[in-house]
């Protein structure tokens, strides 16, 4: 398919509508601010763009809804791939790109596509700020990290990952606190309740189901973990964020 007339035509009409792309720098810059968790920066770069967020950019689509998520799926794709570059575990990165790009989908307002860039954007750079205020040790809590979400369908402890990185499991679980503010116990927890939220959300898998997906020992288990960081249960948080699937 030869592209080269329609190519000369629209950039022909950018020139005749004074139309000018953000410059490469400027995309660069915002880019290293997340992935270096710069996060006055990010935030000073979110206030600057607040009141003309189409500035800049080229028209993906004549529906605005549409335009705006095009943006936002190729924001995000490249912000995850520069945040592992940076150091975020790759499962981590990829899977919350693939979050927020589902949550994007189902978004039917414009303006709300750019509300949920900006949350993304933050959401990265804070995991940025964190990971670069590990300390020598960060190899082996990124190495954990991967081992959590590579085997979220398995029972985990603190002595395992402890094992599985090659460090005392006491030294592991004080490095890990210091590096990402909370115990490894807590950190699992909150994956696994992540991703329940985002199977309860998005399928029609049962309480027993999730439960076994997730490596909890029983149902009731997981019941019991979920409700102690969401103050719901399971059936409760679907019948209020769910997409119409039936919970049994």
């Amino acid at each position: 398919m030869d592209t080269s007339k329609e190519l000369n035509y629209r950039m022909f009409i950018q020139r005749e509508e004074g139309f000018t792309r953000s410059s490469l720098q400027s995309e660069f810059d915002r880019y290293d601010a997340i992935k270096n968790g710069d996060i006055e920066a990010v935030e000073a770069s979110i206030r600057s763009r607040m009141n003309d967020y189409h500035a800049g950019k080229g028209r993906l689509s004549d529906n605005l809804l549409r335009n705006n998520i095009y943006h936002f799926v190729v924001a995000v794709g490249i912000i995850a791939r520069v945040c592992i570059d940076a150091g975020l575990p790759h499962n981590e990165s990829y899977t919350l790109s693939d979050i927020y790009i589902r949550k994007a989908d189902r978004l039917r307002d414009p303006d709300a596509v750019i509300a949920l860039l900006y949350e993304m954007q933050r959401d990265y750079t804070n995991r940025m700020a964190k990971l670069h205020r590990a300390k020598k040790g960060s190899l082996y809590v990124i190495r954990a990290i991967d081992y959590i979400y590579d085997h979220l369908d398995e029972p985990l402890t603190m002595e395992l990952l402890a094992e599985k990185v090659g460090l005392n499991p006491s030294y592991f679980s004080k490095l890990f606190a210091a590096e990402m503010d909370i115990t490894v116990k807590k950190y699992i927890n909150q994956v696994k309740i992540e991703t329940a939220k985002q199977m309860l959300e998005n399928s029609d898998y049962s309480a027993s189901e999730i439960s076994l997906s997730l490596g909890y020992s029983s149902p009731a288990a997981f019941s019991a973990v979920f409700k102690k960081y969401t103050d719901t249960t399971p059936g409760e948080y679907r019948r209020n964020h769910g997409t119409g699937f039936s919970f049994s």
